[in-house]
């Protein structure tokens, strides 16, 4: 993991709504919370939003171990919940979970499909890619947490499908959905038929019935009598 993340965090001793409002209104800081590990209370912390939004624009910050700064005491944790305004560019609150090196943590993290542009599929049978997840919650102890887990599309044809099964986590890396049973072997990406192809040959008319001669319609109607 080449990142490396630290945000400064100050305890924050009034909560409630109205005063997260005015922190984040006035001050450009937002709430959060630390928790987690041994013999550890949750904490109520401030988090300025700049930093924040800075870190968050990085795609390896949701799935990495961030030093949480609280007071100027580090702290080990990982991003588990981020609340977004649902109209505007602004984070309201944020969770953080304390790790420790010797127990698994479970997080999410990006699948990063690679060779997209030399797909068997797309470049020589004219296919379109089709990514089904995005990422993938995994398990693992800290040291082992991987930024991304990478899908190599160089060799995947028209039809094919990769399930959750076909990816190669790092050691020490366990898909957690794989846990649970075959059932639970989801599917990642596809490549499919162009749209446009698939709805020409539904749409195509069928061909109309040959009218019949001159000659065969009288002998019909004579018959018919």
């Amino acid at each position: 993991m080449s990142e490396e993340f630290v945000l400064n965090a100050e305890i924050r001793d009034v909560v409630g709504k109205g005063s997260s409002r005015r922190l984040r209104r006035l001050e450009g800081v937002i709430p959060a919370i630390v928790y987690g590990g041994k013999k550890k209370k949750p904490v109520n912390i401030n988090v300025a939003h700049k930093d924040l939004v800075k870190a968050t624009q990085n795609e390896a910050f949701f799935s990495h171990i961030i030093t949480l700064k609280v007071g100027g005491k580090p702290e080990q944790v990982i991003l588990k919940d981020l609340q977004r305004h649902p109209a505007k560019p602004v984070i309201l609150h944020a969770d953080f979970y304390r790790i420790s090196r010797d127990v698994a943590i479970t997080v999410n993290v990006p699948i990063h499909f690679i060779n997209e542009d030399i797909c068997k599929g797309v470049k020589l049978q004219g296919g379109i890619i089709a990514h089904i997840v995005s990422e993938v919650e995994v398990e693992c102890l800290p040291a082992d947490l991987p930024e991304y887990i990478e899908v190599d599309m160089t060799n995947i044809e028209l039809d094919d499908m990769l399930h959750l099964s076909d990816l190669t986590p790092p050691k020490g890396v366990t898909i957690v959905e794989l846990t649970y049973g075959e059932d639970h072997d989801l599917p990642v990406v596809t490549i499919n038929e162009p749209k446009a192809v698939e709805e020409e040959e539904e749409t195509e008319a069928p061909e109309a019935p040959e009218a019949p001669e001159v000659g065969e319609a009288e002998d019909e109607e004579s018959e018919e009598k």
